[in-house]
C-alpha cells in the first residue's frame, strides 16, 4: 500500500475515534455562549469564536437551535467521555502523519513546477525554431516562384548562373538557416542533347555515398559520371556560390531526392528528405525541395495538372547542427538545458540530427516540431543539466505544521479541562433560560392581563368622575373631581405606553393598512389639544399641503399616536408662542432651497418672550430653529421599503410624507439630544420633576415611524425652541363614490356647506404663515381666500368692489394695530354702501378669556369671535350659526354644544352591550343624559337575539372584548340575520308589515374600546360595524359618529 493510502486509513480511524469528542466540544462551547447570551451577559472565554458559533449555528439549524436538539445532544453526554491524555497522543501521530504528507505534497508541486519551467523552456525553443525555419522556407518557395517567372517565363531567360549565385548571396540573410540553395531543371530524354549544347555541360549522376557522413572529397569531379538514358533529368543549372559544385548533377539520379522531387511536384507543397552528411562538412542536414511551374495553378489542381506544368526545382540545404547552435546562443537561460532534435519517421530507429544521444534517466519534456512535410516527423528533447535542489521549502513548511499542531494540540487539551466544568454547568444554565423564557411569557402575560384589569375599572372610575361632573358641584369639589379625573387619564396613556413599548420589544406590533383622511385625523389631534393651548395662550395650527392626497392608506391610529406624542412633549414644554404641525411630501420639500427666518419690517410690540419689538415671520411670529435641519440627513430606502407586504398587497402608488411639529418651547440642549429617543430617558432630569412625564413617547414613536419605513429626527436650540420631523409612507387611497360606509369620508362631508361654495373671503393677517393656515383651512370649505398682509390693503379690496367678497377674516393681532382705520371704514360704508352690510365679519382670537380691547370690538363692530385652533368642522359650525342655517351656540369656541347632542340622542333607542357592570352603568347614564332611552345586555348571545329584526332600537354600542361570544362576533351574526331577512323581504317571501313596514333592516353598531388609538379599524370594518367610539364617551366623538346617522332626524326632535 503505498503512502497516501496508509495515511488515509490512519486519518479514517483517528477521525472516528474523535468524532465524539469533537462533537462535545462544540457542543459544549455553543451551549455555554448561549447560556452567557440568555443570561444577559457578555460571551467571554472564546471571545469572537463563541459568536461566530452561534450565528454559524443559528443559520445551520434554523431558529430552534436553542432548545431542541443541542439540549437533546448535551444530555446525552456523561463526564467519563471528556478525552484526556489518550486524545493528546492520537492527535500527535495525526500531526506527525499530516507533516509528513505536507512535505510529500509542497516536494511534488517543486517538482511539477520544475517540470512546468522545463516544458516551457523546450516549448520556446522548439516554436521558435520552427518560425525560422518557416521564414526560410517561405523565402525558398519565392525563389522557385522567381525562377518560373524570370527564367521559364522570359525569352530569352533573364537568370543564369552569375545572377542566381550572386542575388542568392545578396539574400541570404533573409535564410538564416540555409547553408545554400540550388536550381534544377526539368529535361525530357527529347531535350536532354539541346540542354547539353546550351550549357556546355553533360548531365552527370550522384555519387551513391552522398546520403552517408563521409569527409572532405578533393576528387569531386572525377566520381561523377555521365547520366544513363532516361525518361527525364533534373540537372542543376543554378546554385550558390556555396553550392557551385552541385552544378550538372542529375537529382533524379538519387533514390531519395528522386523520391522527393516527384512528391514536391505532385504536392506542391515543400517536400523534406531524411537526415544526411552534407558535402565538405561533417555536419548532418536536409534538404527542402519546391517545384516550380510555368503557370500559376488553382489551390485544387490535380497531381497530373501539377506533373505537366513542372519547368523545375529549387531546393534549399538547411545545417540542423549550426542552426540550433545559433538558436541557443540567442536564449540565454540562467537554468541551462540539453536540447537534442530527432527525426523520428521512423519511430523504431529515430535520427539524432543535434546533440548528445538522449537516455530517458530523468525528468525530460519533448516538444513536437511542424517543417511542413506531413511524411517527415521532428521533435526536439529538453532535460535540465542540473539535479533539482535540497527541498527545504517542504521541509521548513512540514516542521512549521507539526509545530503548529502541537502547539494546539496543547491548546486543546486545555480547553476540553474545561469542557468538564461546561457539562456540568450546562443543566444549570438550561434551567435559567427556561426560567427566562417563563420569566419573560409571565411578563407578556401579566402586561396584558393587568393592563386588561386595570382599565376596565379605571374606565368605570373615569366614567362616573365624568357624571359626578355633570352634577352640582362647588368650586373645590369641582376641583377635587378634574385633578382625580386627569390622574385617571393619564394612568391609562402610561399604561398604553407600556404595553406599546413591550410588544414594540417582543416584536408582535403589527401595522393596519385601512383608508383615512389625514386632514380629518390633524383636526381631531388639534381639537384634542385645543383646550391646553388656549389655557397656555399659545397658537395650535395644522396645514396639509396640496399635493396630499385626500385619502391614504395606512395605520391612522398609530400616525395619530405619534404626531399626539409630538404635540403633547411641545404643550408640556412651550409657554409663549405657538405649535405647529405641517405636513408635505418629501420629495416636495427636499428640492426647495434653505431659507433664513427674518424678522419683519413692521414691529410689533410684546410679541417674543424677550420683549423685543422685532416679529419674525412664523406663526406667533417668535423666533424658531430652521426646519431642514431635523431632516437633512433622511433618505428614503425604496428596497426597505418594497418589503413591507402590507402596503404592497393594497396598490403599487405609494407617497412619502414629510411631517414636522414645530414649537417656541425651551428647546433641548446639545448634549441631551442624542438621548431624547431612548426608553425612560428625558433630556434633562429637572425636566422630569417640573413638567412630569416617563420619557417613554419618543421611544415608541422612534419605533412606530421605523415600522412605517420612515426616519425620525430633531433640530432644537435652548430657549429657542424645537422641531421634530418624521417620514412614513402610505398608499394613495381612492375616494368612494358613496361614502356612508367609510366613516372618514361621510365626516368629511359633513362640515361642507353648499351655501360657502364658491364664495369669496379676505383674509387679513401680516404674517404669511398663519394667513396661509387659515386659507387652507377656508379651501377645504369649498372658500375661495385672498390673502392681505395688512388691514388696508383688505378694506381696499371691499372698496374697489372688483369682487363679490361674502366674508372678511381678520386677525386680532392686526385688528388691534388698525383700529381706528377699520372703525372709520366701517362707519362709512355702514352709511352709504348696503352691499357692506351683507358681509360676514370674523376675528381670529386666541386666548379664550375675553380681553377689555376685545368686548370693545364686539360692542362697536358687528364681528364674530373664532377661537383657533383652526379646524374645518369647527369653521363650517360657525359659518352655518352666523348665516342662519344652526341654531346659535359657542361652536366658534370650538366646543360642540350639549344641545346637539340632546337633539340628536334625545328619545333614541339605544342598546349597550359590555360584561362589565360598571362599564354599563357609565354607558347608560351617559347617554341618557342626552335624553336616549338606553336598555342594556351582558353578552354577545343576548344582543344577537335582542337585536333579531324587528326590533326598536336605533344604534348599538358594543363592547368589543366579552367573554363566550365578542363584539366581533356578534355584530357578524347581526349582520348575516339582517341581509338574510332583507333578501327574503326583497323576494317576497316575508311581508314588509310584518317588521315594521322596514325593507332594509341595518341597526348602527358602534364599538367600545379602551382607548381609539389602539382600536383595531380593520377588524370593526370586517365584521360590519360601522364605527368605534372610547371609554368613557368623550363629547366630540360620539356626536361625530352619532350625527352620521341620526343627523337628519335632529331639527325635528
Amino acid at each position: 500500500m503505498s503512502f497516501l493510502g496508509v495515511l488515509w486509513v490512519y486519518i479514517t480511524m483517528v477521525g472516528l475515534h474523535l468524532r465524539k469528542w469533537l462533537r462535545v466540544l462544540c457542543l459544549s462551547i455553543v451551549n455555554w455562549n448561549l447560556a452567557k447570551e440568555i443570561m444577559g451577559q457578555k460571551v467571554g472565554g472564546f471571545g469572537g469564536a463563541g459568536k461566530l458559533g452561534i450565528k454559524w449555528w443559528r443559520r445551520v439549524v434554523g431558529e430552534d437551535w436553542k432548545s431542541h436538539h443541542i439540549s437533546k445532544s448535551m444530555r446525552s453526554l456523561k463526564l467519563e467521555e471528556v478525552p484526556g491524555k489518550k486524545l493528546l497522543v492520537m492527535w500527535t501521530m495525526s500531526g506527525i502523519l499530516g507533516s509528513l504528507w505536507i512535505f510529500w505534497y509542497i516536494n511534488s508541486l517543486a517538482l511539477q513546477g520544475r517540470k512546468e519551467m522545463l516544458a516551457n523552456m523546450c516549448d520556446e525553443r522548439a516554436r521558435m525554431l520552427q518560425d525560422q525555419f518557416n521564414v526560410s522556407m517561405n523565402h525558398v518557395h519565392s525563389l522557385a516562384i522567381l525562377v518560373s517567372t524570370f527564367h521559364h517565363g522570359k525569352s530569352p531567360s533573364a537568370i543564369d548562373q552569375k545572377t542566381f549565385a550572386k542575388y542568392t548571396e545578396k539574400t541570404a540573410f533573409e535564410r538564416p538557416l540555409t547553408s545554400g540553395v540550388a536550381y534544377a531543371q526539368r529535361v525530357l530524354h527529347a531535350e536532354r542533347e539541346q540542354f547539353e549544347k546550351e550549357h556546355g555541360w553533360t548531365i552527370k549522376v550522384m555519387d551513391e555515398k552522398r546520403q552517408n557522413p563521409v569527409s572532405e572529397d578533393k576528387s569531386f569531379a572525377e566520381v561523377h559520371e555521365t547520366s544513363p538514358i532516361q525518361e527525364e533529368y533534373a540537372p542543376v543549372v543554378f546554385a550558390q556560390d556555396t553550392l557551385a559544385h552541385v552544378v550538372s548533377i542529375d537529382m533524379l539520379s538519387g533514390k531519395e531526392d528522386r523520391d522527393n522531387i516527384l512528391r514536391a511536384r505532385a504536392s506542391g507543397r515543400g517536400v523534406l528528405t531524411a537526415p544526411f552528411g552534407l558535402l565538405k562538412s561533417r555536419r548532418l542536414g536536409v534538404i527542402l525541395t519546391f517545384a516550380a511551374y510555368s503557370k500559376e495553378l488553382p489551390s485544387n489542381a490535380t497531381p497530373q495538372e501539377r506533373i505537366e506544368a513542372t519547368k523545375g526545382y529549387i531546393g534549399g540545404i538547411f545545417d540542423v547542427e549550426s542552426l540550433v547552435e545559433k538558436l541557443l546562443q540567442q536564449l540565454a537561460s540562467k537554468q541551462a538545458i540539453y536540447v537534442s532534435v530527432y527525426d523520428t519517421t521512423n519511430t523504431s530507429d529515430p535520427i539524432s540530427m543535434y546533440g548528445l544521444h538522449f537516455v530517458n534517466d530523468g525528468p525530460h519534456h519533448i516538444s513536437p516540431l511542424h517543417f511542413g512535410d506531413p511524411l517527415r516527423k521532428h521533435e526536439m528533447r529538453c532535460r535540465f543539466k542540473q539535479k533539482p535542489s535540497f527541498p527545504w521549502l517542504a521541509m521548513t513548511s512540514s516542521l512549521g505544521f507539526l509545530l503548529i499542531i502541537l502547539l494546539i494540540g496543547h491548546v486543546v487539551h486545555a480547553a476540553f479541562t474545561r469542557v468538564v466544568k461546561v457539562v456540568r454547568d450546562f443543566h444549570e444554565m438550561m434551567e435559567l433560560k427556561a426560567r427566562a423564557e417563563a420569566a419573560d411569557i409571565a411578563k407578556s402575560q401579566f402586561l396584558a392581563t393587568v393592563s386588561h384589569e386595570i382599565r376596565t375599572p379605571m374606565n368605570g372610575v373615569l366614567g362616573m368622575l365624568q357624571m359626578l361632573m355633570d352634577t352640582d358641584l362647588d368650586e373645590t369639589q369641582l376641583d377635587y373631581v378634574k385633578t382625580a379625573q386627569a390622574s385617571g387619564k393619564a394612568l391609562v396613556s402610561l399604561i398604553n405606553e407600556v404595553l406599546d413599548q413591550a410588544k414594540i420589544e417582543s416584536g408582535k406590533l403589527e401595522l393596519e393598512a385601512v383608508q383615512f383622511d389625514l386632514r380629518s385625523l390633524l383636526d381631531d389631534i388639534v381639537s384634542l389639544f385645543c383646550g391646553k393651548s388656549q389655557d397656555k395662550g399659545i397658537e395650535l395650527a395644522a396645514y396639509v399641503s396640496d399635493k396630499v392626497p385626500d385619502i391614504l392608506i395606512g395605520d391612522p391610529g398609530r400616525l395619530r399616536q405619534i404626531i399626539t406624542n409630538l404635540v403633547d412633549n411641545s404643550i408640556k414644554f412651550t409657554e409663549k408662542g405657538h405649535i405647529f404641525v405641517s405636513v408635505q411630501p418629501f420629495d416636495e420639500v427636499k428640492n426647495l432651497p434653505q431659507t433664513v427666518t427674518k424678522p419683519l419690517s413692521r414691529q410689533f410690540g410684546d410679541c417674543n418672550r424677550n420683549g423685543c419689538s422685532n416679529s419674525y415671520d412664523t406663526l406667533s411670529g417668535f423666533p424658531v430653529v430652521e426646519r431642514r435641519r431635523s431632516w437633512e440627513k433622511f433618505s428614503f430606502n425604496m428596497d426597505r421599503f418594497m418589503n413591507n407586504q402590507s402596503l404592497k398587497s393594497n396598490t403599487s402608488d405609494f407617497i412619502n410624507l414629510l411631517v414636522s411639529v414645530e414649537d417656541t418651547g425651551i428647546g433641548i440642549p446639545l448634549e441631551a439630544q442624542a438621548r431624547v429617543f431612548t426608553p425612560f430617558m428625558q433630556a434633562d432630569s429637572s425636566t422630569s420633576r417640573i413638567h412630569g412625564g416617563t420619557g417613554i413617547g419618543l421611544s415608541i414613536s422612534k419605533c412606530l415611524v421605523d415600522l412605517m419605513n420612515g426616519e425620525i429626527g430633531l433640530a432644537s436650540e435652548y430657549h429657542i425652541g424645537s422641531t421634530f420631523t418624521f417620514t412614513a409612507v402610505f398608499a394613495r387611497g381612492k375616494a368612494k363614490l358613496n361614502g356612508a360606509n367609510d366613516p372618514k369620508q361621510q365626516y368629511r362631508q359633513d362640515y361642507v356647506m353648499p351655501e360657502l361654495q364658491r364664495s369669496i373671503a379676505v383674509v387679513v393677517d401680516p404674517r404669511s404663515v398663519r394667513a396661509k393656515v387659515t386659507k387652507y383651512h377656508l379651501q377645504r370649505l369649498g372658500i375661495q381666500a385672498e390673502i392681505c398682509s395688512d388691514l388696508s390693503q383688505g378694506l381696499a379690496k371691499i372698496s374697489h368692489g372688483e369682487k363679490e367678497i361674502n366674508l372678511f377674516v381678520v386677525d386680532e393681532e392686526e385688528l388691534v394695530k388698525q383700529d381706528r382705520l377699520f372703525s372709520a371704514f366701517s362707519i362709512d360704508k355702514a352709511r352709504k354702501d348696503a352691499v357692506f352690510n351683507q358681509i360676514k365679519f370674523f376675528l381670529l382670537s386666541t386666548s379664550v378669556a375675553p380681553t377689555k380691547t376685545r368686548a370693545q370690538f364686539l360692542k362697536k363692530y358687528p364681528l364674530t369671535v373664532i377661537m383657533k385652533p383652526l379646524r374645518a368642522s369647527m369653521l363650517s359650525a360657525c359659518f352655518q350659526r352666523v348665516m342662519g342655517v344652526q341654531k346659535k351656540g359657542n361652536c366658534c369656541h370650538g366646543d360642540l354644544p350639549l344641545s346637539s347632542l340632546k337633539s340628536i340622542l334625545h328619545g333614541k333607542w339605544i342598546l349597550v352591550v359590555d360584561d362589565n357592570a360598571v362599564n354599563l352603568r357609565v354607558a347608560a347614564g351617559a347617554l341618557k343624559k342626552y335624553g336616549a332611552n338606553v336598555e342594556c345586555t351582558e353578552s354577545g348571545k343576548e344582543a344577537v337575539m335582542v337585536l333579531k329584526p324587528p326590533h326598536k332600537f336605533d344604534a348599538c354600542f358594543m363592547d368589543v372584548q366579552m367573554p363566550e361570544m365578542d363584539g366581533f362576533e356578534a355584530t357578524r351574526r347581526i349582520r348575516v340575520m339582517e341581509a338574510d331577512i332583507n333578501d327574503r323581504i326583497q323576494r317576497g317571501e316575508l311581508s314588509a308589515e310584518t317588521y315594521g313596514h322596514i325593507t332594509y333592516w341595518h341597526v348602527p353598531i358602534l364599538a367600545m374600546t379602551a382607548d381609539v388609538i389602539y382600536a383595531t379599524h380593520e377588524d370593526c370594518r370586517r365584521s360590519g360595524m360601522d364605527g368605534y367610539v372610547s371609554k368613557p364617551f368623550e363629547e366630540s366623538q360620539l356626536y361625530e359618529e352619532v350625527a352620521r346617522f341620526f343627523e337628519t332626524n335632529s331639527t325635528s326632535d
